[in-house]
């Protein structure tokens, strides 16, 4: 993965490189931070460049070239890198563009920060009242006066590359004002669907998803495996009520049977009083007749 990270200073470019660095195992090629390095061991293109960058200018470009072509012939930059301040004008666009051809190599993307300039003066006067109230020294090239010096030369000289890298189909914006954070997952987010990460860089949030996708059917295998259990449970419990139901229906469907059958021998009963009396009536009146008889 080869990227160039674009944006006015203080946009935020070094921070989320480093992210990148981080997280994809590559390099970070930051002309600033090499310039600094040579400024503060006092060599001869330090000490050119320190004036420079004390008055809000530019190194040359022959010399910026140079350090990045022996840079990215370094062993832990085949992987890849990210070049933070690196083109700055659009001749050295195409002198990169040179440089990558001749070595062999594409460019991935170019990720543009696009930030509020007011916004960011208020951060780097912040960053300055930070570094002095921890003691340290505050960078050259990190204070307001020098900061409005170097946003209006970004604005005519490094904004062209916007058009330039467009027209190539190169370039990706991300609003830099957001969090740190949620710049990291955007720019993450579209170098993904670009298709700049390596097959292996996905190996890991594929195994996390294959995890999930598991741990998921787990899930729903041993809710289902409980449900079951406890409706079977449930069923079990509601045997005995259901077998003491059935028994007090049956007791009651025997007492009214029982009822009935007593209720009916009972009239069988009076229709037997009854027809025996009707018989002893018919008797009486005849043996009483019989006597009247004898009289006479």
């Amino acid at each position: 993965m080869r990227l160039i990270l674009l944006g006015p200073p203080g946009s935020g470019k070094g921070t989320q490189a480093q992210r990148l660095v981080h997280r994809h195992g590559i390099v970070q090629l930051s002309t600033g931070e090499m310039l600094r390095a040579a400024v503060a061991a006092g060599t001869p293109v330090g000490l050119q460049a320190k004036e420079i960058m004390a008055n809000g200018g530019l190194v040359p470009d022959e010399v910026v070239v140079g350090i990045i072509a022996d840079r990215i012939e370094e062993p832990d930059a085949k992987k890849g890198f990210i070049l933070d301040g690196f083109p700055r004008t659009v001749p050295q666009a195409e002198a990169l563009d040179e440089l990558l051809k001749k070595k062999h190599l594409k460019l991935d993307a170019v990720v543009e920060l696009r930030v509020n300039e007011s916004a960011l003066l208020a951060r780097v006067e912040k960053r300055a009242e930070e570094t002095r109230a921890r003691g340290e020294e505050v960078r050259l090239d990190d204070t307001p006066e020098v900061l409005t010096k170097r946003l209006a030369q970004y604005r005519s000289m490094t904004e062209p590359l916007i058009h330039y890298y467009s027209e190539r189909r190169k370039l990706l914006t991300v609003d830099g004002m957001m969090t740190i954070e949620h710049v990291t997952r955007e720019i993450n987010r579209i170098l993904t669907a670009l298709g700049a990460l390596e097959p292996k860089e996905h190996e890991e949030p594929k195994r996390a998803a294959r995890s999930a996708s598991k741990a998921s059917k787990t899930a729903k295998k041993t809710a289902q495996k409980a449900t079951r259990k406890a409706a079977k449970s449930a069923k079990k419990a509601a045997k005995p009520a259901r077998k003491a139901t059935k028994g007090a229906s049956k007791a009651v469907s025997n007492a009214r049977g029982t009822k009935k059958a007593a209720k009916k021998a009972g009239k069988k009963a009076a229709s037997a009083a009854n027809a025996r009396k009707g018989v002893k009536a018919p008797k009486k009146a005849a043996k009483k007749l019989t006597k009247k008889r004898a009289k006479r």
